[in-house]
């Protein structure tokens, strides 16, 4: 008899969601992390006695309680969690900010449409054409790999307009370079255009609490310092775990968070892991500010997507960080969110895998302050300058995120391959999260449940 019913490997989002899932039906289940803390890219750590959210920015697919088919809320229909228990805030509005002009866009997809007419008086007719087709299609039917490129140039015939809608959607859930799925856009595009971004009113360890307390309401074990070396596989099935430090757990069923390539290292799938590596991964820079400063700084945007250049390209940069394009985040910009002692402001940018990795460990402190000046240089020309004024910061890189999560390369959104249902070679593995194809956090989350639903429950 196997120890447990169903192992989950990572006590991310996706990894809990689905771990809420099975323990509310009776699955006697183990969620297993490398970390002392639940989150994967979304979690939380203490950095000079202040708390600082790793992950998240805003959580798209906004819905009211009173839409009961949105995708927020069947997610808490499934998780048996309610909205009353999860206050939330939305943002204040967000604006794409390129050379030649910006689009200002927030939880009214109609302010985005009105903006389009504005900037590109000839592309409104065309852009509320490219909202239909977006509406009718269905991003999760089996089909071949659509550009997405193509698509919506086939509707606006304007590139800088497509430049400018492809920049937020690719930086917030865009694993392949230069283009991308047809059907990730749509899902982008209706979770961060039409329906919009929030946070919840508390922070990401509120979350995380509420999460964690419901799996284990039900029953469910999660262990954390536990790194999986390797999974065990027995006549073409996987039958438990073996951890780093020599304990060995069996169960009946697998469910693997971890990405794609780590999934296939540690189960010995005989595919190279290299092919489901993605290179788009993110330096961040998070800068603390004191109060007395906000007045000077932008006030009126929740976030602030970036490019120096009109003709933006989403690729790996040639060089440790690219600060030509990113996103600011302002966190405390959400409607109704009280001001503390201090306030920060988050800068993304993307950077290189491998060019970090061949620093030595003086040099890589090194450049990891020159690009949080570079970061902060680049943003003052859209927030107000702030680099005087910072009381704290902090950083990380593509390594950062390699080591906290096991997602190959850093990459945040994981292979450009994606596996919609989720089937490994064996018959009761399965992986869930990014690498299914659900972006955002809620699409993270949903990905859990769809796995466990639908080979996971009898």
């Amino acid at each position: 008899m196997s120890d447990y019913q169903l192992i989950i490997i990572g006590a991310g989002l996706s990894g809990l969601a689905a771990g809420i899932r099975a323990a509310r039906f009776g699955k006697k289940t183990l969620i297993v992390d490398q970390h002392y803390r639940p989150g994967g890219l979304n979690s939380y750590y203490k950095f000079q006695g202040h708390l600082l959210e790793t992950g998240l920015h805003a959580i798209t697919n906004f819905a009211p309680p009173t839409r009961k088919k949105a995708p927020l809320n069947l997610l808490f229909r499934q998780l048996q969690l309610s909205r009353r228990d999860f206050p939330v805030r939305e943002q204040l509005g967000s604006e794409i900010a390129f050379p030649a002009g910006s689009l200002h866009f927030a939880n009214d997809p109609d302010l985005l449409q009105a903006e389009v007419e504005r900037l590109f008086p000839a592309c409104g007719e065309a852009f509320h054409q490219l909202r239909r087709a977006i509406a009718a299609h269905d991003p999760f039917a089996s089909a071949p790999w659509r550009s997405a490129r193509s698509f919506v140039a086939s509707y606006l015939k304007e590139p800088l307009l497509e430049n400018m809608l492809f920049l937020p959607l690719m930086l917030y859930g865009n694993a392949e370079e230069n283009d991308m799925a047809l059907s990730q856009f749509v899902i982008m595009f209706r979770a961060v255009f039409e329906e919009g971004l929030f946070r919840p009113e508390a922070d990401m360890r509120a979350f995380l609490d509420l999460l964690v307390d419901q799996y284990e309401g039900f029953g469910g074990t999660i262990r954390y310092r536990a790194e999986v070396e390797k999974i065990l596989i027995k006549n073409d099935r996987a039958y438990g775990i073996r951890l780093a430090d020599g304990s060995s757990y069996t169960a009946e069923a697998l469910l693997s968070t971890a990405g794609l390539p780590e999934t296939i290292r540690i189960s010995g799938w005989q595919t190279p892991s290299a092919t489901y590596s993605g290179k788009m991964s993110f330096t961040e820079t998070i800068s603390l500010l004191p109060n007395a400063v906000r007045s000077s700084i932008r006030q009126d945007r929740t976030l602030i997507f970036y490019s120096s250049s009109d003709q933006f390209s989403y690729r790996r940069p040639q060089t440790l960080q690219d600060s030509s394009w990113g996103v600011i985040c302002f966190p405390d910009n959400f409607e109704g969110i009280p001001h503390k002692e201090f306030f920060p402001i988050r800068v993304t940018n993307p950077a290189s895998y491998p060019l970090w990795r061949a620093l030595d460990s003086e040099t890589y402190a090194q450049e990891k302050t020159a690009c949080r000046r570079a970061a902060v240089q680049a943003s003052e020309r859209y927030t107000g300058p702030y680099g005087q004024a910072i009381v704290h910061q902090d950083s990380f890189t593509p390594l950062t995120i390699e080591r906290f999560t096991r997602k190959a390369e850093g990459a945040v959104y994981g292979s450009p391959i994606k596996i919609p249902d989720g089937k490994t070679p064996w018959s009761n593995l399965f992986i869930a999260g990014t690498d299914q194809g659900y972006l955002g956090i809620v699409g993270s989350m949903l990905s859990g449940i769809s796995i466990v639903n639908r080979h996971l429950l009898d």
